[in-house]
């Protein structure tokens, strides 16, 4: 199956949700005019892009309409993929090309962090790159179990520690592998919750300190993972995150399994995170690289 197909298949409940409304709405009128604009405003917000989001989109949408003197609703959906596209484009690509470079996987739990982390190990394996996964999440007992499945699965080195241990120390001991191993990409999966009094932003803030003191020219990407099921308060996770841990970019996860995937458009907007990673299903390759023409394309894509 394609890239275009996969995005496409795993946006299907958004879009019979969202798109699907979008289109029948314009289908009801024969004129542009605001009452238009303002049901488009409140379907984008039904569909979890946010108000703030579903605002600056319909005002680019009128911009458009009035600059290229747009009469017919028909091609108001065409314009609203392009405008989507132009909101989601830049910042996609991995920041990786110093050796090591290092990747921590961040987010709360049940998001698919350790997943992510695992198959993220494997898409880099596929592209010919040495990867050493650290397990860093020390505090949930099955974390390091399930990380090495992966890294046997992927074919990358594994490292961690009893649990319980420091999660700072296993970063230490990864970045201390990939030297010693000549590994390209470490990839550290972290806690979602601490078992004690210890905050969660404060051990990912300790570990970060960790990876600058021991790999300070290296390239460091944060990736905070979020489940698109649970719609905007996902943005608010990655307002917290973005404060604390210094998130570079954003893994959006379960995008299959729900039809709220409109938060894609109000993480990027109204946090400037861009969207790096999307997962459309259970497989090792449904961890898909972020295409931002291919998401619009697929969210506005013509019904089964």
């Amino acid at each position: 199956m394609g890239l275009f197909s996969k995005i496409r298949d795993g946006l299907k409940k958004t879009r019979e949700s969202m798109s699907s409304s979008v289109a029948s709405m314009l289908n009801s009128f024969t004129k542009i005019d605001e009452e238009l604009f303002e049901e488009l405003e409140e379907l984008l917000v039904m569909g979890d892009v946010g108000v703030s989001t579903a605002e600056k989109i319909c005002g680019a949408l009128r911009q458009k309409v009035k600059e290229q003197g747009v009469t017919d609703p028909g091609r108001i959906q065409e314009m609203l993929k392009q405008i989507v596209a132009d909101l989601l484009r830049g910042g996609e690509e991995l920041k990786i090309g110093t050796k090591p470079s290092v990747i921590l996987v961040v987010g709360v739990n049940g998001t698919g962090k350790t997943t992510t982390a695992g198959k993220l190990a494997a898409m880099l394996k596929s592209q010919g790159k040495k990867v050493i996964l650290g397990a860093a999440d020390t505090f949930r007992a099955a974390a390091a179990e399930q990380l090495g499945i992966w890294a046997r699965r992927s074919g990358a080195d594994l490292v961690s520690q009893p649990q319980g241990s420091d999660p700072a120390a296993v970063v230490f001991d990864s970045i201390a592998a990939a030297r010693s191993r000549g590994a390209d990409v470490v990839i550290c999966d972290t806690a979602g919750r601490l078992h004690n009094k210890k905050n969660l932003m404060e051990e990912l803030a300790k570990i970060g300190r960790v990876v600058q003191r021991e790999a300070p020219d290296a390239d460091r990407e944060v990736l905070l993972v979020l489940d698109a099921t649970t719609g905007q308060n996902a943005v608010n996770q990655a307002r917290e995150f973005r404060t604390a841990a210094g998130i570079t970019g954003i893994v959006l996860t379960k995008l299959d399994g729900t039809s709220r995937g409109g938060v894609v458009l109000a993480v990027r907007s109204e946090l400037g995170l861009p969207v790096k990673f999307i997962g459309v299903g259970e497989q090792v390759d449904d961890l898909q690289p972020f295409d931002a023409d291919a998401f619009a394309e697929a969210l506005f894509a013509g019904q089964e």
